[in-house]
């Protein structure tokens, strides 16, 4: 091999298997091309390959019966990444929970699929079991950050999540705690939804009669958490007297209730998260630097759902399958339509929006099958190279709202030479209300 990675690609037509070859040999690869899902099969078998890079749609197998069969026959494989089209997301997604490195959508950047090359031969070659299924996404920095959480469940050391709001912060330190000991108590508490007071009391408790309206002793956080985990949500816009408070808590592992005087010691494992930039907040003097270091021993960051967009569908899978199993006599699918508009989103609310999409979606539609319409996407909401133009300042939202249907409607219809069932089924809609629609909105076939 010369100390070149070899490639295993398996890619039916013979220009672009041709041309991939040719630029991965310059790149300096070596390559071993394959037309059949057979053939390929038979030299995995034998050879062992740094990456499989396979189209999904091939003449004898699909990209999907290969990697099924090679998971079920030898327990080591090579990173996998699968090219496929917009109508066939679903399969890439299904193979990427059942152990495939990455998927690439044609038509497809070189320079992008290079860069997904690279980074995937460099890695070792991995088992696969059977009985793993991602629980934090699909995406390679998911999947990555889930394979280091039962390491870091080993450890009692502090951990700081930070991400945008709606990333799935506290998911990730249940299960962080979940991989430790799930059977102790894991409590978390949003710094930011309470005043200093109320925060101070939550945090250490109080003594029955420590201000009006204190009847009974109650035990804070830090007492219901001991020998668990306690999470800090939002630990960004803590109040800078109570900053002080919980590094001295941290440092002697013993709180005092307010209103009390007996120290009482707690022994919790601490997860901090914020959306906020917590060095910058150091360096402007909002958060203290003595604080940051003692929550911040380990690090991990969640980006944003935009930067991961394999998560998406992966995500609303598991949001239709929540809604299907609370409404078996009403289930919900979603449609290709559907599927190229979700992952076109920005989310600027990341995980949370998308879920509360498909709930809303899944709700307000009649049909069994979601189409774009029925996401009720907000139309700015797409990234630049997508985005669609503003409407004239002259319109009204009815006027707006009629010519986006309309436009809509006939994109689909073009879509589908004009087949007035195929386009309802895909719309979402009946065919009489396809007709009423056309009708309203003056829609005509042009000769």
């Amino acid at each position: 091999m010369n100390g070149r990675p070899l490639l295993c690609l398996v890619e039916d037509d013979p220009i672009m298997g041709e041309s991939l070859r040719d630029r991965f040999l310059l790149e300096d690869f070596d390559v071993d091309w394959y037309q059949q899902g057979g053939t390929a099969l038979e030299a995995l078998r034998s050879k062992r390959y740094a990456l499989l890079i396979s189209d999904i749609r091939l003449p004898d197998m699909s990209g999907e019966e290969l990697f099924y069969t090679l998971r079920s026959e030898q327990r080591v494989l090579p990173p996998a990444l699968f090219i496929t089209g917009h109508g066939s997301i679903d399969k890439a997604v299904t193979l990427l929970k059942l152990g495939a490195s990455d998927y690439i959508t044609k038509p497809f950047d070189l320079d992008d699929l290079l860069a997904k090359i690279r980074a995937l031969a460099n890695q070792p070659v991995a088992s696969v079991s059977p009985e793993h299924q991602p629980h934090l996404g699909i995406s390679r920095v998911m999947r990555q950050i889930e394979e280091t959480l039962p390491h870091l469940a080993q450890e009692k050391a502090s951990v700081l999540i930070t991400g945008e709001s709606g990333v799935g912060k506290e998911h990730v330190a249940l299960s962080l705690h979940e991989l430790g000991d799930g059977k102790r108590p894991f409590v978390a508490i949003n710094c930011a939804a309470l005043s200093e007071s109320l925060l101070e009391a939550e945090l250490f408790g109080y003594e029955k009669g420590a201000f009006t309206g204190a009847l009974r002793t109650k035990q804070g956080v830090f007492e219901q958490a001991d020998g668990g985990t306690l999470l800090l949500d939002e630990i960004g816009e803590m109040p800078a007297a109570m900053q002080a408070t919980l590094l001295r808590v941290l440092q002697e592992k013993r709180i005092v209730r307010v209103g009390g005087e007996r120290e009482i010691p707690v022994d919790v494992r601490l997860i901090s998260a914020t959306n906020r930039d917590l060095k910058a907040l150091v360096e402007s003097g909002t958060f203290r630097e003595d604080l940051y270091y003692r929550i911040n021993v380990l690090h991990l960051h969640i980006p944003p759902l935009r930067e991961r967009r394999e998560d998406i569908l992966w995500f609303t899978q598991l949001f239709l399958e929540t809604y299907n199993e609370a409404h078996p006599a009403n289930p919900k699918e979603i449609d290709h339509s559907a599927e190229q508009a979700l992952t076109e989103q920005v989310w600027r609310g990341n995980v949370r929006e998308l879920q509360h999409c498909i709930e809303r979606a899944c709700i307000m539609s009649a049909q069994p099958r979601l189409s774009a319409a029925s996401l009720l996407l907000d139309p700015h909401d797409v990234p630049p190279e997508v985005a669609v133009a503003l409407p004239a300042t002259d319109q009204t939202l009815r006027d707006y709202l009629s010519a986006a249907e309309r436009d809509f409607i006939v994109a689909s219809l073009e879509q589908h030479d004009w087949h007035v069932v195929a386009t309802a089924e895909t719309l979402g809609i009946s065919r009489k209300n396809l007709w009423e629609k056309m009708k309203k909105l003056a829609i005509a076939q042009p000769d």
